[in-house]
């Protein structure tokens, strides 16, 4: 895509940049995100997402990004004035690290909302909902159903790194294997390295379907319960720190795709998602930050 830029806007853009260089913290967090960041990106028409390759949110096909999140972000950031979406592949526990170091601008891959999360970057309003399901050789031997089973049965557990099935399992004391990506895990499932694996519940349906000729299949996704309280996931799009404006422009288009089920299910639905895991606007990022979790029923 071609971008024509003046003398006078590139001098502009330059001078914006040196001021934000120079310490003008004026629309800036603690990290220096700058507030010109969206005008800057606008200017050149591209933003760099980073994604972790994990279906159906955000990943690689036929050498093209796709997958949900993606699909919102194409949506978002063009009617925020901004063309092109790339993306730089990341393992997932280098994601928010990545964020920090300026490899990309905004993380795309439906990450959950957690409080030692939020103390490291900005979350987006919610824009998926999901549970957690399990993933289990055929026949699901061990009667595995949630988490408290496998804990008490003493399955072999597997766990992705960085997400949040590997925190549920900290905090109950299950005793997991770390693995890299949700294929891992699914192999460690297939060759009897691990009796369980745990992610949400659309990203083992993906797999499984995808994937017919392997000899596991996925239990119900349910809401993990720690200390009492429901475990309600939602995620979300993830800024650098001080990115406000950016932060805010993005969710005041998201709120035109998440306030209705056509809206929604016309961006993402291809991509399986449905009525379920739209955000109804009862569950807020600050709620999820604080970690202020509704008592388990």
């Amino acid at each position: 895509m071609r971008h024509t830029r003046t003398l006078a806007g590139t001098a502009a853009l330059t001078l914006a940049l040196t001021l934000a260089a120079c310490g003008d913290d004026s629309g800036s967090g603690s990290d220096g995100a700058s507030g010109d960041h969206l005008a800057q990106l606008k200017e050149e028409g591209t933003i760099t997402v980073g994604f972790a390759g994990e279906e159906p949110y955000s990943f690689e096909k036929d050498g093209e990004l796709t997958g949900a999140t993606i699909a919102l972000h194409e949506k978002i950031f063009k009617d925020m004035g901004i063309d092109e979406v790339k993306g730089v592949k990341t393992e997932w526990g280098s994601l928010i690290p990545g964020l920090k170091a300026g490899r990309f601008d905004v993380i795309s891959a439906g990450m959950s909302i957690l409080p030692e999360r939020c103390k490291e970057a900005d979350f987006g309003d919610p824009e998926i909902l999901y549970t957690t399901a399990l993933m289990v050789p055929e026949g699901n031997p061990k009667n595995l159903k949630n988490l408290q089973d496998v804990k008490e049965s003493g399955a072999k557990f597997a766990t992705m790194s960085g997400a949040i099935e590997s925190g549920y399992a900290k905090s109950l004391g299950i005793k997991a294997t770390e693995v890299k990506s949700p294929q891992d895990g699914m192999d460690a499932v297939a060759r009897g390295r691990a009796d369980v694996f745990a992610l949400t519940g659309i990203s083992l349906r993906t797999m499984d379907e995808n994937n017919p000729d392997v000899k596991v299949e996925v239990t119900e996704p349910f809401v993990a319960v720690v200390d009492g309280k429901e475990q309600v996931g939602a995620g979300a799009t993830v800024f650098k720190k001080g990115d406000d404006s950016l932060r805010e422009a993005y969710n005041k288009e998201l709120a035109k795709i998440t306030k209705d089920k056509e809206s929604y299910e016309a961006v993402i639905g291809e991509f399986g998602f449905t009525d379920a895991e739209r955000p109804k606007g009862d569950l807020t990022t600050e709620q999820l930050c604080a970690g202020e979790l509704p008592d388990a029923k």
